[in-house]
């Protein structure tokens, strides 16, 4: 018969209790873990924790030391030169991201589609270029002479700060079906144009501009005399052999030949 202790359990049972060690305490402030729970500060599934684990949702990583602003205008660079070299339609934002050495997911996060890509690009890159001409025919006055030179030079200023504009401004706004047509018919053309060409018809009516010309006209002739030869330098410096010229040679050109004309003598007989 097993003998029992003073406290009445069985003595046998008295001694497994006494040899079995007790589950130590966990330390104040902390959970206990799970068997097979992961270390201290590391958490299953986050970049690190696990060899080879993909990367969470979320913002696509940029360049190391890149900031955002010039992400932005990198992706606006690439853009620019796949609009001139393709046209805004043919171009993929692949082929945008590959330009720029970035992933698509980047540029998506940065500018969501085409559409608010080139959104970006008429705000941040032609408006402000054609900014420098409206600021400089504003300043201008209604003088002629005045108003010619400011168009002429404010152009030329703005397309050697934006080498791409004149490709780019023939491509998608000048030929049928461009991609940026609107921009001219809606946010450029109409307040500038109708103001030059006032000014021309207030000219004429005070006798001091040819009366056979049209002021609506002459605003197209300021046009083609600084837009288009700069778009087709590459065509007209290997046909000419004339590398020496450049845009200010346009701007000097274009400007004598709006100001004093061919200056005809009659031919003599």
């Amino acid at each position: 018969m097993p003998t029992r202790s003073k406290s009445g359990t069985p003595a046998g049972h008295v001694k497994r209790a006494a040899t079995s060690k007790a589950a130590p305490a966990p330390a104040p402030g902390r959970r206990p873990t799970r068997k097979g729970a992961a270390a201290d500060g590391a958490k299953p599934g986050k970049p690190g924790a696990q060899p080879g684990a993909k990367r969470a949702p979320g913002r696509p990583v940029r360049k190391q030391g890149q900031r955002h602003g010039d992400v932005r205008e990198a992706l606006l660079d690439a853009a620019i030169a796949c609009f001139t070299t393709k046209g805004i339609a043919a171009t993929s934002l692949r082929e945008i991201a590959t330009q720029a050495h970035v992933t698509p997911a980047l540029l998506h996060y940065y500018y969501g589609d085409k559409a608010q890509l080139v959104e970006a690009l008429v705000q941040d890159r032609m408006l402000p270029a054609f900014a420098v001409v409206r600021e400089r025919v504003a300043a201008a006055g209604d003088d002629v002479a005045d108003t010619v030179a400011a168009f002429v030079c404010g152009l030329t200023e703005a397309m050697k700060r934006h080498p791409w504009w004149p490709q780019l401004w023939v491509r998608e706004v000048l030929c049928e079906g461009g991609a940026l047509r609107d921009l001219l018919l809606t946010r450029i053309a109409p307040e500038l144009a109708r103001t030059i060409a006032g000014r021309f018809a207030a000219a004429q009516a005070r006798g001091e501009l040819n009366p056979d010309l049209d002021p609506r006209l002459l605003m197209t002739s300021l046009v083609g005399l600084t837009l288009l030869p700069a778009a087709g330098a590459p065509i007209w410096r290997a046909l000419f052999e004339a590398d020496d010229l450049g845009l200010d040679d346009v701007r000097r050109h274009a400007i004598a030949l709006l100001d004093r004309g061919l200056e005809l003598k009659p031919s003599a007989k």
